[in-house]
């Protein structure tokens, strides 16, 4: 469904992705993995068509992309939810107008039973529809954002450190409610992330990333069992375990 190969992406002199490949099959959730500054949240932005000036080859269901604006259904095919919620809601807007906005944009009919059916999928209660993001809990305005990249109907979704912003007590919720939503929809996602937890339980397979180039592609189960070739990936794998037991 996804194909990124030999991407670049420079921001004047910084080289920011350099030469990155990977593929995502339909139906799988892809990680991204690496620390902050390896480039990582860079080809997702590429992916969704919010970094324009790239080279390579990103496709998207066997059609190749141009770094320049893209079309209605492109849009409406690839949805983006970001890692801060209220930065990415409008805050002037009630939760309604926010979720019918795409409705209109698309052209798609029956926004009253689409919303509702929306927030009913998101587990928000209906009274939540008329209210503004600074009204709602972080949990909550994120998954407003999840509900407002869903509502036109995607094959893909870019999940940008989707619960660093949350406390650890919704975290969990949220990553239970992406993982049901992606499986009831059979959606493709590419999962951006710093937390290798967080990917061990939403993804497939995943790339570590490292002063913007890909070094392993691996499986969640060799993530799980410490099996990595690079020692970049072996590190993070450490840390993750040291953090895992500090946080114990």
């Amino acid at each position: 469904m996804i194909e990124v190969s030999d991407l670049n992406v420079r921001f004047g002199r910084n080289h920011a992705v350099r030469g990155a490949s990977f593929r995502v099959a339909s139906g799988e959730t892809f990680g991204l993995v690496g620390e902050s500054g390896s480039g990582k949240s860079t080809v997702l932005r590429a992916v969704a068509g919010l970094v324009e000036h790239w080279d390579g080859r990103i496709a998207v269901d066997g059609v190749p992309l141009a770094p320049t604006r893209r079309d209605l259904g492109f849009r409406r095919a690839v949805q983006m939810v970001f890692q801060d919620p209220y930065g990415s809601l409008h805050p002037r807007q009630t939760v309604d107008r926010i979720l019918s906005e795409p409705l209109e944009i698309h052209g798609l009919d029956g926004a009253e039973a689409r919303v509702a059916r929306a927030l009913e999928e998101v587990s928000l209660p209906r009274a939540a529809r008329f209210r503004y993001p600074h009204q709602l809990s972080g949990g909550q305005r994120q998954r407003v954002a999840i509900a407002r990249a869903l509502i036109a109907g995607p094959a893909v979704l870019l999940l940008d450190e989707p619960t660093s912003a949350l406390d650890v007590s919704v975290q969990a919720e949220v990553l239970n409610l992406l993982s049901d939503l992606s499986a009831a929809r059979g959606l493709t996602a590419i999962l951006v992330s710093h937390n290798l937890a967080v990917v061990a339980q939403l993804c497939d397979r995943l790339a570590v990333m490292q002063h913007g180039e890909v070094v392993e592609e691996m499986t969640v189960a060799a993530l799980r069992a410490g099996r990595a070739a690079s020692a970049h990936a072996r590190d993070l794998i450490r840390l993750s375990h040291e953090l895992e037991s500090v946080d114990d």
